[in-house]
């Protein structure tokens, strides 16, 4: 029982978070939401799961941002007033992860960045023997970028098992389809051949993103990456798997439209 309150209490907290962010980038008409809507289930639990006084979260698809900007405020780092300034003229809060606050370790949104970082806060943490654990959220499109292999093979020889990258393969990217553009599969064998515990998991399924964080514990010697298989746009139908909402403002139909499903959701 008190599982199915939990997982019930995440589905109440993403679709909430869908809402604001929908809201967020229809009124600065700016782009991104199908990425913001494929991590937003990931999003939900790993800002429930961290201690932000610890550990570290680097947003590498930092094009994601209004999503974190919403996680931050539930959290209590930002204030209602510096979330509704997303986009909006002056504000330093913009369309992609800058560092403007402790809680955003690091930029986002060059593709290939996150991860080198967070190989460098990680090995950081172990040379300092302080506790807390590094977060990093990759896309799938990341997996292009020699910048990410590099790194992988870094953190596996230096064991950094307070490193755990999740990555949301939602098979899309700017230019198209993953597999079209570069083919990057088969994914787990690939981590696992450059020493790194793998998971593959449902993105949107919350038990299973949950119980990614019952094997945190029992990490030794080696990172960990969960391969979180996701949907763009998930949560509203018309923009799920249409890639057009990566660049696409919502108009005014589109955004009733969406909020009405959200809202019936």
């Amino acid at each position: 029982m008190e599982k199915r309150r939990q997982l019930e209490k995440y589905r109440e907290i993403a679709r909430q978070a869908r809402i604001k962010v929908l809201d967020l980038i229809y009124k600065a008409q700016t782009s991104h939401i199908g990425s913001n809507f494929s991590c937003i289930d990931l999003l939900t639990v790993i800002f429930d799961k961290i201690d932000l006084d610890k550990d570290k979260i680097i947003l590498s698809k930092g094009w994601a941002a209004a999503s974190l900007y919403y996680f931050l405020w539930r959290k209590g780092r930002i204030t209602e007033e510096e979330l509704n300034s997303y986009c909006q003229p002056g504000s330093k809060f913009i369309g992609l992860a800058e560092p403007i606050i402790p809680e955003i370790p690091a930029a986002g949104g060059s593709m290939g960045f996150g991860l080198p970082f967070g190989v460098g806060f990680a090995l950081a943490k172990k040379m300092k023997k302080e506790d807390g654990k590094i977060f990093v959220l990759m896309s799938d499109g990341e997996m292009d970028c020699g910048t990410t292999w590099e790194s992988a093979l870094i953190a596996a020889h230096h064991a950094l098992d307070n490193l755990i990258v999740f990555v949301d393969c939602n098979g899309l990217q700017a230019m198209g389809k993953v597999k079209e553009i570069l083919n990057v599969e088969p994914l787990k064998e690939k981590w696992g051949a450059f020493g790194w515990k793998v998971q593959e998991i449902d993105g949107h399924n919350f038990e299973e993103i949950e119980n990614v964080f019952s094997l945190l514990s029992a990490l030794k010697k080696q990172p960990l990456v969960v391969i979180a298989r996701t949907i763009k746009g998930k949560g509203v139908s018309f923009m799920e798997n249409d890639n057009i909402y990566h660049y696409k403002a919502p108009s005014d139909d589109e955004y009733q439209k969406a909020m009405q499903e959200l809202n019936n959701g």
